[in-house]
Parts: C-alpha cells; structure tokens; sequence
C-alpha cells in the first residue's frame, strides 16, 4: 500500500507565527520553505513540496493566476530565491523558471519580509 505524507500548506496574510514558519519549512528539513506569493494581494501561501500545489490552495482562496510567483526562502540565512516551474509565462514575458522582473522581485521581497521575517 503506498502512503504519502501531505504537509499543510498555509496562507498567510499577516506575520508568520514560530509555529508557522516550522511548519511550513518540515518538507525540507526546516532548511527552506517553498512560497507562492500573491503580488496583488500581499498574501502568501507556504509550505508543501510543490509550488503547484500552493498555486492552487491560492486560486481557489481568489488569487489571479497572472499575480501569482514562486519561489522560496531559507529562513536559516534569509536567503530569498524566485525559481520556480510556475513562473514560467511567456504571455506575461517571462520565459524563464526564475522571475526576470525586478519589480516582481522587489514586490516579492517586500511579503516575504513582511510575512515571513
């Protein structure tokens, strides 16, 4: 029988709590924590193996799939990375797993900060 553990995803739309943040980061060993941020509306989903799967949890809470972006954080170093296979939109000129953008970058930075540190 084949058995997969499924980490909760959390939105987030004010300041993680401790509690959160070690929650979200349990997929990687508290090492990383995998988000999808809604630059529109300055939430954030984080958690999970797969950006996919927080990409979705955010559509179905009302996000626009055109402001959401990947990425991730070490909450170790604080380190902020913006690579994800959901980032890739060539319609919205972005052809690259990473966030060409440095004003989505920028935007990013700024709710990740917010939220998470």
């Amino acid at each position: 029988m084949y058995a997969r553990i499924t980490h909760m995803i959390l939105i987030i739309s004010k300041k993680a709590t401790e509690s959160e943040l070690k929650q979200m980061s349990q997929d990687f060993g508290g090492e990383y924590i995998k988000v999808v941020v809604d630059a529109h509306r300055k939430i954030l989903a984080g958690g999970g193996e797969r950006h996919v799967d927080a990409e979705q949890l955010l559509l179905k809470d009302g996000s626009k799939q055109e402001d959401l972006w990947g990425g991730g954080i070490d909450p170790n170093t604080k380190e902020i990375d913006y690579n994800s296979m959901i980032n890739l939109r060539p319609s919205q000129g972005n052809s690259s797993r990473d966030v060409l953008s440095s004003d989505i970058q920028k935007k990013m930075d700024k709710i990740i900060k917010n939220l998470l540190l």
